[in-house]
């Protein structure tokens, strides 16, 4: 099977790239050079040269709260021209199969978890990151009415839960809040500083899942497409403070200093737990632990820093 897989470079994509069943597939693995996910005729005509049997869109313009906040137009802008040009340039090329990555972040901010598939656009969404939220309900929402509108069409969303793991961004100012944490904690351990600020109460809960467990996923989704749901959420089902991932990185890295918390900072949703209910009929179950994720993404971290 010939998949063409946007977002190769992002941290979902190597995690793709790397899995073990990879190697059963053809993957087209454009980068932004060879291919301008911002201009639709571009896109349209790398899909009708190469004729994929399936497409994965990964891409995305993608960061932590800070990001979010400082930039709103390109979250939001960028976001739904990419997931507007792949999805419509696959229809236009009569492509069978797509598979849309979303987020959870799309789910309203003030319902009760976990949080169903059927929630999207049932209330307001989260401010701060409002912008990409409703790029990706644009995306999800356009893969529903091309369904409804041809069923022949398999253009179907998965609703991640925060993610980290290998791969990632390490910027505290832009990355999301695990590799933030884990670059944050080192540098007080490389400058023995004895106390860390943490945004808010950290008592807002929130659920990561290792990112190599979310291409597990895929795999299992691109051999059982047609029994999967047109939305499913993938997670844990389970989430932990913010408090409890300062503390659990902490023991990893071998920080012993202490936490103080900055009330003056947003915060975000108070917590965003995605219902599992759905992923567990499809048959499938994320396979890392919370200590075993964040071992293995610290040591990727202080690869990458050639410690």
């Amino acid at each position: 099977m010939k998949i063409l897989l946007t977002g190769s470079n992002g941290m979902v994509g190597k995690n793709i790239l790397a899995h073990n069943s990879a190697i059963n597939y053809n993957f087209l693995t454009p980068s932004s050079k060879d291919l301008n996910l911002l201009n639709y005729q571009d896109v349209k005509k790398y899909i009708a040269i190469h004729q994929p049997d399936f497409v994965i869109h990964a891409a995305g313009k993608v960061g932590g709260i800070q990001a979010n906040i400082k930039e709103p137009v390109s979250f939001l802008v960028d976001n739904i021209d990419m997931g507007r040009n792949i999805i419509m340039a696959a229809k236009s090329n009569n492509i069978k199969n797509l598979l849309n990555l979303s987020s959870s972040c799309m789910y309203p901010r003030n319902v009760e978890n976990p949080l169903s598939e059927s929630l999207i656009l049932k209330g307001e969404l989260e401010p701060t990151n409002e912008g990409y939220a409703i790029a990706k309900i644009m995306s999800t929402r356009l893969c529903e009415y091309i369904v409804k509108e041809d069923d022949s069409k398999n253009y179907k969303t998965v609703i991640p839960c925060n993610l980290y793991g290998k791969y990632d961004k390490f910027d505290p100012q832009n990355s999301h809040m695990i590799p933030a944490v884990i670059s944050k904690i080192y540098q007080a351990i490389l400058t023995d500083s004895r106390e860390i600020s943490i945004w808010g109460d950290g008592k807002s809960r929130r659920e990561f899942m290792y990112t190599e467990d979310l291409a597990d996923f895929i795999f299992y989704a691109i051999t059982n497409f047609d029994k999967m749901p047109q939305n499913i959420n993938v997670g844990l089902g389970h989430d932990y403070s913010i408090n409890n991932y300062y503390s659990e990185i902490a023991k990893v890295l071998g920080y012993k200093g202490k936490f103080t918390h900055d009330l003056t900072k947003p915060t975000g949703m108070k917590q965003k737990l995605i219902d599992d209910t759905k992923l567990k009929e499809f048959g499938w179950k994320s396979k890392t632990n919370l200590t075993e994720g964040l071992r293995k993404t610290v040591d990727y971290y202080k690869s990458k820093i050639n410690i």
